[in-house]
């Protein structure tokens, strides 16, 4: 019997590649001037407003833990729980340890301490991920978590801290909002290498990921949403 195609669209958007994102993302920012920092602030307060809406508004007091990666995806993790925080929920955001190679071994990227900073300042209990964080313990509480560990650079099986964060999320049967992708999903295939979120509900950012719509995709996706987070309208339309 034949694989069901994946749809070439979704809510009225083109399905899109990582590659292709990337493109867009390039574009928005050397094209129409938007700063990575303007968009995560978007995207965080897009993912936030439907966490508040997921919580039928009552936010005031709900514990929230929100699973950041170290790259973009993180930042608007990060970006998501200080707009929750100054809403009045208990947000703790557990932070993936930066890698310990590469141009700034150690370190985060500049926009993640940015956001890191103001969320802190916000009330965030922000701590980096490990044996003695106390994830588990905190999931235990949890209302609702929030999956910003892996975004559409990810590639291959989530390893290390990650690894054990997606495990924690998923042995805590919490429901999952998944910022952009669930972390361990392909965003062009929507297959995974068995290290893998299950999300109740994906808010996918800006314009539906391909893998997102595979029929395979769908029990590891749940609702999908497609979130505005201030992409010109020309780059929103298939690409001619």
């Amino acid at each position: 019997m034949p694989k069901e195609p994946i749809p070439d669209s979704f809510a009225g958007f083109p399905a899109v590649t990582a590659e292709r994102m990337r493109e867009v993302d390039r574009l928005a920012g050397d094209k129409y001037g938007l700063k990575t920092l303007e968009l995560m602030e978007n995207a965080g307060k897009a993912v936030a407003e439907e966490t508040e809406r997921f919580l039928g508004g009552k936010i005031q007091g709900i514990p929230v833990v929100v699973c950041c990666g170290r790259g973009a995806n993180g930042g608007d993790g990060l970006v998501a729980a200080r707009r929750l925080a100054e809403k009045g929920a208990l947000v703790k955001a557990f932070l993936c340890p930066p890698k310990k190679e590469g141009s700034k071994p150690g370190t985060y990227p500049d926009y993640f301490l940015a956001n890191l900073d103001r969320a802190k300042q916000a009330g965030v209990a922000a701590v980096e991920a490990g044996p003695q964080a106390g994830l588990a313990a905190a999931l235990s509480s949890a209302v609702v978590v929030l999956d910003a560990l892996l975004g559409t650079g990810s590639a291959g099986k989530p390893a290390g801290a990650i690894h054990h964060m997606i495990s924690e999320i998923m042995k805590s049967k919490k429901p999952v909002l998944a910022v952009d992708i669930p972390s361990g999903v392909h965003p062009d295939t929507g297959y995974h290498s068995g290290v893998f979120i299950t999300a109740a509900e994906t808010l996918t950012l800006g314009l539906p990921k391909r893998g997102l719509l595979a029929p395979h995709a769908k029990r590891n996706v749940g609702e999908l949403k497609v979130l505005d987070i201030g992409y010109p309208k020309e780059l929103l339309v298939p690409k001619s």
